[in-house]
């Protein structure tokens, strides 16, 4: 506290005299700005950074309009731990607490903020807290770091540093905080490792009543029931301990600065002025020279929270000189409460918002907040935390997009908004009016909004908001509408009816027809059908709409008001009495019961080690990631946290924007006229080899002569800065002469013939044609951390050094060198961790390593290349969609004895061959894999690599028999499972089904599945428009790879003097883990505790030629080579050890040295000679096998097409329990419920980011999420009994596709419509909502005008 205080006083002193130079600046400044008529002069910026070890006070006086937050901490002031996800408020990885001092309220108050949307000039006077901020390993560690660490809630640590600090704001603001809170906090926060259920056990130790997660402990001897009745209410000790965590003290908390204390209380009232190299900004504290500044610049925008400024500048390109921030301008943030309502500036943020109506909610009667409830309904599903902390009331409806749900309630409230200018003030109602077009209003240019005025709602009203995105939360809607109906007092007569919908079109719309039609009719069953019949003729909607859906969105629309006739319906029950509103319409109540999204909670157990395992022995224990300390506190480094080398250049891709054409001329001139343009290089540019062949198939580097994707490299520009970079290769200018043909989808290419080589098939039996069709899209891997690489050339004998983001160092390396012309061993390639990789970091990166590589050898300077997120998804592309065909004969009725013939269309045929079988004996089985060729950017391997697809269409072989046998879906599974204890599958591969038949057995008893299903059916007997639906099935996973040379692994151990070990080896870490399980592995057989070991990263100069880091391998073959190197180590040291058993582990080593044995070993590990015979059809695919199985339980909404996901519990064979078996699940619920990719009919990917293309947020996790780890499970042929279990979870997300088509089928069936229809995955709401055939799907017919084009391709 000592060094506190003096450091205070220091930070005062210093900051007093600076606040003397900064009124002089200001002094003399405002001279200029007197005389020289306003002309924008350059202003400095004072705000405070908060490290591990002292806080940091910035003068920046030279502060960049354009430059935001993120930027400035990485590359100016050094703090890496904020990480770049995405660049657009996205996805969380970038947040940050800003802390400043409210002169209103006389309070500090602490807030999360996206730190790439914040512009660093908004901050003046402000703390910003990073995640270095709040510890540190080498001081302290606080408690939001050590649980997330200690709960297994960091895998690939990517996005931890984000958690941390949405948690670490919570806690500042509300030390004892509820799960609804902490489920609110991380709402903006995305994480594609862990499955959020391990950060959620973490933090929830911070709740004064924990409740959520349970986990079990059983005995190896414990049978079944007993383990059963056993579970424990709190978390087991033996998953991370909780006796030893670091308390919470709030008095030990950061303080804010006095110096921007004093010189926020000091402040003149004089406006800030900022000149960039191309923009500048204004920041007036005065409301009338805010007015002044309008009318002189009225082509100004205003920025506040810079959320849709923001995104179009950084992202877009979009350019303006001048930008206004209006953030510093009291009249604009005040909230006052009057008789009629509340009056909010158009300046607060969302967040404020949701405060104050939270407020009045619960201090008013409710006849009074019905309005309040419906916008706190949609103010709860907008954005995340962070940007309903930065985005402002005003700056959304001003933003006249239809997508953002403010605007269509708040114009059912009857909201006026107060406009100002130097010409005086106006009111305007907030109706469809206001809107002139998409992104326009009828303000004036030199107008500014104030204010907006909500008011309370009357006693006979009645409001209701409603919505439908891709996610319930932090999404974007398809629709939303705002509803508000008077009714005359005692009646049920309507006097007024607004109904307002965004999303139907450019802007707001109100059908006008039906709501005047409506008025003066009884609200009831009569008044329903005419409002229908009248909105299928009054609402609208191009098949062309920008996002596409036209008819889900008319279908919503009507379906919407049909909910809002309900809710009324009920709301006026009592209030009219005997009135004849009472029918059957009651038995619809369940259309008006909203999803809730909750906290996941579950049980987990897993199988306790034996006894006689020594303690410090790891192997099978649950422990801590090796690097979670790191990553939670920001040290740990990835590629682009490396410090820049000096003369540092950057690199950005120029790519095709035409599928097929010639490319007729390059022309980079106007790009090297740019500032700061160093380079342009292209194809003549490779000095060794711009292409090579891939499977036959010629792969270049750069496009030379013909472009066959969009998206393809033509070539790259280097540059003095990232954003000169960015700027300039928007200046290259390429010819074209487009080709012909062009197509994009499977069918297309099967109607063409264009197919790859060779042709894969594999059968059983006979069988006959195909007929029948399944349709998988393709999944974005979404990695958070971005694919990059540094390429820093050595400046002798041709070396260079890559510090590259890859799973398969090996193939960089060796690409690079064909690239550069040199040898290999004058490539090395370093890899410390991924921030996600998932299958994306093994090839493409290479090709984006060896042009950045080009860059460097040509300019002899180093280079980075760090993709954005956008580019990222454009170039790279992720899993492939794909195409079964299967004809399905059954030879008797009891689900025996199918005849299947499957054929596979998509881009990789071996997998999905290979995992057709899944766990069933089918007598007559034939798969046949045809790889299609489009004019896409092509796909790469995913986790499962195909094994999802080809199960996918199993499983829904067998879901088909089940519904045409009239028979149970789990029973027909189960009497067709392998259940011999020596079976083959369908290529002749022996294994022993018995641990997949355990798997099976116990998940359908610990699931209570034959109560669920009874209960899921009585509910769906007594729900019209609610619908529930369950699935159980098994898995059998080959793991390895099926190519026989890939499976083997490499590893160096060394051992120093003072009895350390170094262990480096050629598998990558990138969350899973692979270094703990090799220190732990050489933990255990060198008889040294972990604290011993260290792992280092991945250097093709230590471990040559190691195969990649895929398949559910790399721990297997890294394992063993670890092993394999330290046995040797431990048989040199072994007659040390008999000859002086009393030494110690250093002095053995020790005398080892002295007697020259040396202490240094490589290990190896050769795998299994796994390949295929496909003139046979048969041979050993895979290494072995794992098994599984899981049930799901869901419920949706008829209307919406909304699910929620109740249950999910799976069984598998493992050890001990890891989050990455959470991970991989949650990736396959996305992949089959919620990723959509989508193209444009130009074969451009539209979905090229998180606003765009959605990954599972917390709020899609089941509620109910139970995992446990089949008991006595061996396996012979791993290391120490492990299992791959990476990629197998994946699949188990079909349960909630089929559990969601079983629901559908209900309410089809109800319908009298049929229960088999077809079901592509993945199952979104548009999908499930057009499958749920009603009325009022049928009023939303499609079009009958083809001339326009679709928004969208289905690929």
């Amino acid at each position: 506290m000592l060094t506190k205080r003096f450091f205070n006083y220091i930070y005062e002193v210093f900051f007093s005299f600076l606040l003397v130079v900064h009124w002089l600046f200001k002094f003399i400044t405002s001279l200029f700005y007197k005389f020289f008529d306003r002309i924008i002069i350059l202003s400095f910026i004072v705000f405070v950074c908060f490290s591990s070890l002292f806080s940091l006070q910035v003068v920046e006086k030279n502060a960049d309009p354009e430059e935001v937050l993120l930027s400035f901490l990485r590359r100016k002031v050094g703090l890496t731990g904020t990480k770049y996800g995405c660049g657009g408020g996205g996805c969380g990885a970038c947040t940050v607490m800003v802390s400043t001092y409210d002169r209103n309220q006389r309070t500090v108050v602490h807030y999360t903020v996206i730190a790439c949307l914040q512009p660093i000039v908004t901050l003046h006077g402000a703390a910003v807290v990073t995640v270095e901020g709040i510890g540190s390993t080498k001081t302290k560690l606080h408690p939001v770091q050590e649980r997330i660490a200690k709960a297994h809630g960091s895998q690939c640590g990517f996005c931890t540093p984000g958690m941390v600090m949405s948690m670490y704001t919570l806690l500042r603001n509300k030390p004892q905080p509820t799960m609804e809170d902490i489920r609110e906090a991380l709402g903006g926060n995305l994480c594609r490792c862990t499955g959020y259920r391990p950060i959620i056990d973490g933090f929830k130790t911070f709740c004064e009543s924990e409740v959520g997660v349970e986990q079990t402990c059983y005995s190896p001897d414990s049978p079944l029931n007993s383990y059963l009745h056993t579970l424990i209410t709190q978390i087991s000790q033996e998953l991370f301990p909780m006796d030893c965590f670091l308390p919470l003290d709030p008095s030990q908390d950061l303080i804010f600065p006095p110096e921007l204390m004093i010189m926020e209380k000091k402040v003149s009232g004089d406006a800030l002025y900022f000149q960039g190299e191309r923009v500048n900004l204004v920041a007036p504290f005065k409301l009338s020279h805010l007015l002044e500044l309008k009318a002189e610049h009225p082509s100004a925008p205003l920025i506040v929270g810079n959320t849709t400024i923001g995104p179009k500048m950084l992202l877009k390109g979009v350019y303006h000189p001048l930008v206004i921030y209006a953030g510093r301008i009291s009249e604009l943030k005040a909230v006052t409460w009057g008789e009629t309502g509340l009056t909010v500036g158009a300046a607060c943020s969302l967040s404020t918002l949701q405060k104050e109506v939270e407020k009045v909610v619960v201090e008013t009667e409710e006849e009074k907040t019905r309005g309040y409830r419906a916008l706190l309904q949609t103010l709860r599903c907008l954005a995340g935390k962070q940007i309903r902390n930065m985005a402002t009331v005003g700056g959304n409806i001003l933003s006249a997009n239809p997508k953002y749900d403010l605007s269509s309630v708040l114009a059912a409230l009857d909201c006026t908004l107060h406009v100002i200018s130097k010409d005086g003030m106006r009111s305007i109602p907030l109706d469809e009016k206001l809107f002139a077009d998409f992104g326009k209003t009828v303000l004036r240019p030199e107008e500014v909004l104030l204010s907006i005025d909500i008011p309370y709602t009357k006693p006979w009203e009645f409001v209701a908001a409603y919505r439908q995105a891709q996610r319930r939360e932090f999404a974007f809607s398809f629709l939303n509408a705002g509803m508000k109906v008077a009714i005359k007092e005692g009646t049920d007569v309507v006097e007024s009816l607004s109904i307002y919908y965004g999303g139907v079109g450019p802007t707001l719309v109100k059908p006008k027809l039906t709501c005047q039609q409506l008025v003066s009719r009884s609200w009831g069953e009569d008044l329903l059908s005419e409002g229908c019949r009248l909105l299928k003729e009054d609402v609208d909607v191009s098949p062309s709409i920008h996002g596409g859906r036209a008819e889900f969105r008319k279908t919503l629309a009507i379906s919407f008001f049909f909910k809002f006739y309900m809710q009324v319906v009920l709301e006026m029950r009592e209030r009219v009495g005997k009135l004849r509103i009472m029918s059957t319409l009651w038995d619809y109540l369940s259309a008006l019961k909203p999803f809730k999204n909750e906290v996941p909670q579950g049980q987990q157990s897993f199988q306790l080690v034996s006894e006689a395992q020594p303690s410090a022995d790891l192997v099978g224990r649950p422990s801590m990631h090796q690097s979670a300390f790191q990553q939670a506190t920001g040290e740990a480094k990835y590629y682009d946290d490396l410090p820049l080398v000096q003369g540092e250049l950057f690199i950005f891709m120029v790519t095709s924007t035409r599928a097929h054409a010639k490319i007729i001329n390059i022309d980079p001139s106007e790009a090297l006229k740019m500032p700061g343009m160093v380079t342009f290089v292209s194809a003549g540019d490779v000095p060794g080899a711009n292409c090579r062949l891939w499977f036959n198939n010629p792969e270049e580097l750069f496009a030379e002569e013909e472009v066959v994707c969009v998206g393809q490299i033509i070539g790259a520009v280097v540059a003095e800065s990232r954003e000169q970079a960015r700027r300039a290769a928007k200046e290259v200018h390429v010819t074209y002469h487009d080709l012909q043909p062009v197509f994009f989808t499977i069918e297309d290419a099967i109607r063409h013939e264009s197919y790859f080589e060779p042709k894969r098939k594999v059968e059983r039996g006979d069988v006959d044609e195909a007929l029948k069709t399944i349709y998988m899209g393709g999944q974005e891997h979404f990695y958070m951390e971005t694919q990059g690489v540094i390429a820093v050339p050595k400046g002798e004998h041709e070396e260079m050094d890559l510090f590259v983001a890859t799973q398969h160092a090996a193939f960089t390396q060796e690409l690079v060198g064909m690239a550069l012309g040199v040898d290999s061993n004058k490539i090395t390639c370093h890899v410390k961790r991924l921030g996600g990789g998932f299958g994306g970091k093994v090839m493409k990166i290479a090709s984006l390593s060896a042009i950045t590589a080009v860059a460097a050898h040509k300019t002899g300077r180093a280079v980075r290349c760090c993709l954005e997120r956008g580019d990222d998804m454009l170039i790279t592309s992720g899993r492939h969609p794909f195409l079964g065909k299967y004809k399905l004969r059954l030879c008797d009725k009891k689900g025996l004895n199918c005849n299947l013939y499957i054929i596979f269309n998509f881009a990789i045929t071996l997998s999905p061959v290979l995992h057709m079988d899944n766990g069933y004996k089918i007598p007559n089985l034939r798969g046949r894999g045809v790889v299609c060729k489009t004019y896409l950017p092509s796909y790469t391997a995913f986790r499962g690599f195909g094994g999802p697809q080809g199960l996918m269409v199993m499983e829904s072989v067998l879901h088909e028999v089940a519904v045409r046998c009239g028979l149970p879906a789990e029973k027909v599974r189960d009497i067709n499972m392998y259940r011999e204890e020596q079976s083959y599958t369908h290529h002749k591969q022996p294994f022993n089904p018995t641990d997949m038949v355990r798997c099976w057995d116990e998940c359908l008893e610990r699931a209570n599945y034959q109560d669920r299903l009874r209960a899921v059916q009585l509910f769906n007997s007594s729900n019209r428009w609610k619908k529930r639906g369950i699935s159980a099935v098994p898995q059998k996973f080959g793991v390895g790879f099926s190519k026989g040379f890939c499976n083997q692994g490499a590893a160096l151990v060394n051992i120093y003097k003072d009895g350390s070990v170094l262990v480096t080896h050629g598998g990558t870490e990138m969350g899973q883990g692979i270094n703990t399980k090799a220190i732990q592995i050489a933990s255990r057989v060198l008889k040294v505790p972990v604290s011993s070991i260290f792992t280092k990263e991945t250097c093709t100069g230590n471990v040559p030629n190691a195969a990649p880091s895929a398949a559910s391998f790399g721990t297997d073959a890294v394992g063993m080579a670890v092993k394999d190197a330290c046995e040797k180590l431990m048989r040199r040291l072994q007659p040390l050890m008999e000859k002086n058993p009393q030494n110690t582990w250093k002095q053995w080593v020790n005398e080892a040295f002295f007697q020259k044995t040396s202490l240094s070993a490589t290990g190896f590990f050769m795998g299994p000679p796994t390949d295929v015979d496909w003139e046979k059809g048969e041979g050993q695919a895979y290494y072995y096998f794992t098994f599984g199985a899981c049930c799901s339980e869901v419920e949706i909404d008829c209307l919406t097409g909304d699910h929620k996901v109740f249950f999910s519990l799976f069984k598998i064979p493992k050890k001990h329990i890891t989050s990455k078996v959470e991970g991989g699940f949650v990736q396959g619920v996305g992949l089959y419920t919620i990723e959509e990719l989508q193209f444009s009919p130009d074969g451009v990917l539209m979905t090229r980011g998180p606003s765009q293309y959605k990954v599972p947020a917390l709020c899609d996790v089941p509620a109910e999420l139970n995992v446990h780890l089949l008991a006595n499970a061996e396996n012979p042929h791993a290391i120490y009994l492990s299992k791959g279990i990476g990629e197998p979870p994946v699949f188990f997300g079909s349960t909630i596709f089929f559990a969601i088509k079983a629901a559908i089928a209900a309410a089809r069936t109800e319908r009298g419509l049929g229960d088999a229809f077809p079901l592509s995955s993945p199952a979104t709401a548009e999908k499930i909502r057009m499958a749920c055939q009603d009325e009022f799907t049928k009023m939303a017919s499609p079009p009958t005008d083809g001339a326009m084009a679709p928004w969208c391709l289905d690929v």
